[in-house]
């Protein structure tokens, strides 16, 4: 009876563990999926492709003060990620 129960336990781990893997696996591609989206406005928008990464940066760091301190109330930190 013990050895049916420890397999119960095993499989019940297991079912466990594969749906947290699972969770955690959509939720890598959901963000993965944002980035590249947000990565794809960038370029669009400040003209950015021909930029390296570290070019990039320094642009937005230049822009980055004004843009966070004008930014309307509903692109706020509080408000739900779309």
């Amino acid at each position: 009876m013990s050895n049916q129960y420890e397999k119960l336990v095993e499989q019940q781990d297991f079912k466990l563990r594969q749906s947290k893997y699972y969770e955690n696996r959509q939720a890598r591609k959901a963000r993965s999926r944002r980035l590249i989206q947000k990565g794809a406005l960038l370029e669009k928008y400040f003209q950015a492709d021909n930029l390296s990464v570290e070019q990039t940066e320094e642009l937005l760091k230049i822009f980055a003060d004004y843009v966070n301190a004008h930014k309307p109330d509903k692109f706020k930190n509080d408000q739900p990620n779309n």
